[in-house]
């Protein structure tokens, strides 16, 4: 508790309303933020950040300015209560702080660096997703101003120049005068008007239902200028009627569910218009559309979130025959003083081009997004004014059966579809859709060559046999599709073709069949396991789950009990990722904490890891890389390996990597040290010499520095041994550098966080002689790799200590 020690002893809780002192378990894969406008002594905005279960704050004095040239004063105040950042209301005279608060914005924040770092560093770069302060701000220690000062610790806050900054550095602050949580104006909280919004009085007549506009599907999205892209809820589509006598909410088909949308009703009768009839989705809670959630929170009277996105009519007058850009218009009018995190909220247009937002959603676990015309009118029924394009997969069936058709020209309806799974063969649905005349014609003619009396399948449905006619189980068609159903049956089905390339027996679904689902590994939960994380390989956040699982044990065996350093990439390897070695909020208990004494003379808990379970835990947290000590957690202070990593200029090519790394092989082994290569992943070879754990860092960074400028030395025109980029020029630098304690290599099996996803392997000398690069080895090539022994550890067989006689012998080298 010491955390919220001096928050605690400045406040009376039997007076004060805000949250008592609490530390918090973290929990989540999200750090919450937020920032609450203080009428105190003096006006100023409190800037919240979560951290290891408290918010660290700060009070900006100004508030916060999206122009990238201001610097806003932020003074460190103590840590507070996560509960703080839900808290609104009066703090009354005679106590600290008194004033009026206001819950002026709230979200998530995304750390670039490591967090611990950042406050002890006094820099701190990171990203916010607030409804109101959005993309990357920094936040910067003054000179003078001391970490833990009683009195000041002053820091700045800074707007980063991205596509949200702006010149007009008051825009947030002038624009947003209400509460983000409940829609109050500061001089409301002061007053105790209620919070829960108030009916308004509703002149115009309650509009009528009438027939909702659909949309068409496609499997692109349309691009231009003319077109406008939302994202696609995966919820009830409503029809919100607001107007004398209430309000009513329709479902597309016109049944009256107000009783079921009751949470909403209140939102709703608290539109400021005379009538209004708005289209949108009903969704659970603060989601993005969770159909199952939806259902359990319509069950068991969970919240729900109306997003508005079409108004047919206001007060009074019909704007379903005006352009979509007038009547959005018209509806981010009546939305403007909801409050933005509230019931009801305005489903935002999404910026890009259609092919970009698709894929910008697919990303990022959505269900797709549906693109409406700007100029036109709403027209009940589907048409292509409205096109929906979904996140949909695509894999191999094996066709079962089929279906009989009424419609004349049309040989059959559908396809009856299966996989093998455990040699039987499984019901996966049907598909009807994306044949033309050449796949009927095919398909009909090999189905009378393949006719059979009986399913071939183990476990058939009684709804599946109904007209069905059934085939020799030989044929495999590509489908493309949107998900898999709980019971294992596929949504919105397209057949694509026949895979000629296929036997029927190889085909299994159940990897697919888990994508949308969480993934267990050795009891480890993976979440959101079919996100795609590196984009140009086609590797997902299970994929990346599945190598580490298959290698964890070798893995361990180099990277095990000893302290780590992450590269995290939550959303991918193209967007932003961050280094880290400190376990933070969400870590599994798995991970291993190990006290390691730091420079400045503090200790601090680093990663480590013991078990596969553990390893998993972090790649479910977004690890990609892992980057280790060179000494174990028992022995800290006696390294066990020494690296040796030949970077090229950018001007050498693989060969003169090769040729480095045999001299430099050949000189460590003249010395009595064996080693072994692995390429990293990148362009370049760690040479890596396994150690006897008899000298210090000191001994250890002293031999690899000379060795590197002997090299250096006796080879100039090849070799570099400093850091220098103008130095570098057409030579490889022999970085040494990571054998001095607290320094990190890339551990042997982690994959790298680049292009094609590459995997860092030890290999052999015979091997690295074959190889055309240092990059080639990835995930697939994994199971191959692990029958086999690992060179590096073979090598460590015969590890030698750096004792005098070593030592001795780089001296009798250094003079030659």
């Amino acid at each position: 508790m010491a955390e919220l020690e001096t928050y605690r002893a400045k406040r009376n809780f039997d007076v004060t309303p805000e949250p008592e002192a609490k530390v918090v378990e973290a929990g989540g894969d999200r750090l919450s933020f937020c920032v609450q406008k203080h009428a105190a002594r003096r006006l100023h905005y409190d800037f919240r950040l979560e951290h290891e279960g408290v918010l660290l704050s700060w009070a900006v004095t100004k508030g916060p300015s999206v122009d990238p040239a201001d610097k806003r004063l932020a003074v460190r105040t103590e840590d507070h209560p996560l509960d703080y950042g839900d808290f609104e209301g009066v703090i009354p005279e005679g106590n600290y702080g008194a004033g009026t608060v206001m819950l002026w914005d709230q979200g998530w924040w995304e750390p670039l660096h490591d967090i611990d770092d950042g406050l002890k560093k006094g820099k701190l770069h990171f990203r916010l997703h607030g409804a109101r302060m959005e993309g990357g701000w920094a936040l910067v220690r003054m000179r003078g101003s001391r970490k833990g000062d009683a009195k000041r610790e002053n820091w700045l806050l800074i707007k980063e120049s991205d596509d949200v900054a702006d010149d007009r550095g008051e825009l947030l602050l002038n624009k947003f005068k209400r509460s983000v949580s409940t829609g109050r104006k500061m001089d409301e909280i002061a007053k105790g008007v209620e919070a829960v919004p108030e009916p308004v009085e509703h002149a115009e007549p309650l509009p009528r239902f009438r027939k909702v506009q659909l949309a068409t599907l496609r499997d692109e999205p349309p691009e231009g200028e003319a077109w406008r892209h939302e994202a696609k809820f995966d919820g009830y589509r409503c029809l919100m009627a607001v107007g004398k006598g209430g309000v009513r909410l329709y479902t597309r088909n016109g049944k009256d569910w107000s009783d079921r949308f009751g949470a909403l009703c209140q939102a709703a009768d608290a539109l400021p218009c005379d009538a209004a009839l708005i289209d949108g989705e009903v969704i659970a809670g603060d989601g993005g559309g969770d159909f199952s959630a939806l259902q359990a929170a319509l069950k068991e009277g969970g919240d729900l979130t109306f997003y508005a996105f079409d108004c047919l009519h206001l007060d009074g007058n019909d704007l379903a025959d005006r352009p979509l850009t007038e009547r959005r218009e018209a509806l981010e009018g009546v939305l403007d003083k909801v409050p933005p995190r509230g019931a009801i909220r305005l489903s935002p247009f999404i910026e890009g081009s259609g092919a970009d937002v698709l894929d910008a959603m697919c990303r990022a676990g959505g269900e797709g997004i549906v693109s409406k015309r700007a100029d036109a009118k709403y027209r009940a029924g589907r048409g292509t004014s409205w096109i929906k394009t979904k996140c949909v997969r695509r894999a191999e069936f094996v066709i079962g059966g089929w279906t009989e058709s009424d419609k004349v020209g049309r040989p059959f309806s559908s396809l009856i579809l299966g996989s093998y799974e455990g040699g039987q063969l499984v019901y996966r649905g049907r598909v009807g859709t994306g044949f033309d005349e050449d796949d009927f014609d095919t398909l009909s003619k090999t189905f009378k060559k393949n006719a059979r009396k009986a399913p071939p399948f183990d476990d058939l449905p009684a709804e599946a046999k109904r007209k069905a006619q059934w085939v020799k189980p030989r044929l495999v068609a590509e489908v493309q599709y949107a998900e898999f159903t709980a019971d294992g049956m596929i949504r919105h089905g397209v057949f694509l073709g026949l895979r000629e390339d296929k036997p029927a027996m190889t085909v299994s679904a159940k990897a697919e069949e888990a994508e949308g689902k969480d993934l267990k590994l050795r009891g480890v939960r993976i979440s959101s396991p079919d996100r795609v994380v590196y984009p140009n390989a086609d590797l997902t956040k299970g994929d990346v789950a599945r190598h580490y699982d298959a290698v964890a044990e070798r893995f361990l065996e180099h990277a095990g009990h000893r302290p780590v350093s992450l590269v995290r990439c939550p959303d991918g390897t193209q967007k932003q990722c961050f280094f880290q070695k400190h376990a933070g909020k969400g870590f599994p208990d798995s991970v291993g904490r190990v006290a390691v004494e730091e420079s400045s003379g503090d200790k601090e808990d680093y990663i480590y890891f013991a078990s596969p379970e553990a390893v998993l835990g972090a790649a479910q947290m977004g690890a990609i890389e892992f980057h280790i000590w060179g000494s174990a957690n028992d022995k800290l202070d006696r390294p066990d390996r020494m690296v040796f990593d030949l970077d090229p200029d950018e001007g050498l090519g693989f060969e003169d990597v090769k040729a480095a790394a045999q001299e430099t092989r050949a000189a460590l082994e003249g010395l009595g040290l064996p080693a072994t290569p692995m390429v990293t992943g990148g362009k370049g070879v760690h040479v890596i010499v396994p150690l006897r754990r008899i000298a210090g860092w000191d001994t250890v960074k002293g031999f690899s520095q000379t060795f590197a400028t002997v090299m250096a030395q006796k080879n100039p025109e090849r070799y570099v041994a400093t850091m220098s980029k103008a130095k570098r020029k057409g030579r490889i630098f022999i970085d040494w550098l990571r054998n001095q304690r607290g320094a990190t290599a890339v551990a042997p099996y982690s994959l790298r966080a680049r292009t094609g996803a590459p995997v860092a392997v030890p290999v052999t000398w015979d091997e690295l002689a074959k190889l055309k690069a240092a990059n080639l080895f990835t995930p697939k090539d994994m199971k191959k790799r692990l029958t086999q022994p690992c060179p590096l550890l073979e090598c460590g067989k015969s590890a030698r200590g750096i004792g005098k006689e070593v030592v001795g012998a780089l001296g009798d080298w250094a003079e030659d």
